[in-house]
């Protein structure tokens, strides 16, 4: 908002430096979504929890067997046997829900862990162009812009390209 207030002001006094700068904006969504280190973040991210979400489906649908069982077969067990075997389902979904609770807890820190390390990389090549190209502001967010102001595709193009060796 101080931005906006203070283009304007600077548009309204005429003749500003700052109002004949160079301005360039990113649409970091797209950059998180279609550039290769956030495509390799998230494969990453796949394989790691692959396992863990097989193990829990296969919960799930042990679950979902030994309820359509119990509804099937309900009304001709013994009171005690269909009591024993709803507390087994009870418990057996307390688990699922447990394990599936932690799996996406898990994976929403890796998922910050991982996506932090491109929002770094994607930092530092749009600081990187900027430079290079004379922009005097880059945004990450606005309400609207002239669609001739958008880097977002060059700042994409800067991270598939290898990092240097330090």
């Amino acid at each position: 908002m101080l931005v906006v207030v203070f283009t304007a002001l600077a548009v309204l006094a005429g003749g500003s430096a700052f109002a004949e700068g160079k301005v360039g904006v990113i649409n970091i969504e797209r950059v998180m979504r279609d550039s290769e280190p956030a495509k390799r973040a998230m494969k990453k991210l796949e394989k790691e929890f692959e396992k863990r979400g097989q193990d829990l489906e296969k919960l799930r649908q042990q679950a979902q067997k030994m309820q359509e069982e119990l509804e099937k077969n309900g009304a001709t067990l013994a009171e005690s046997q269909r009591k024993a075997r709803e507390r087994e389902l009870a418990d057996l979904s307390r688990d699922f829900q447990r394990k599936q609770r932690e799996l996406n807890e898990d994976l929403n820190a890796r998922r910050n862990e991982e996506l932090q390390g491109v929002v770094d990389r994607t930092n530092k090549a749009i600081r990187a162009i900027a430079e290079k190209e004379g922009y005097d502001l880059v945004l990450q967010e606005a309400a609207y812009f002239n669609p001739h102001i958008d880097i977002t595709e060059k700042v994409i193009k800067a991270l598939a390209e290898p990092v240097a060796a330090k």
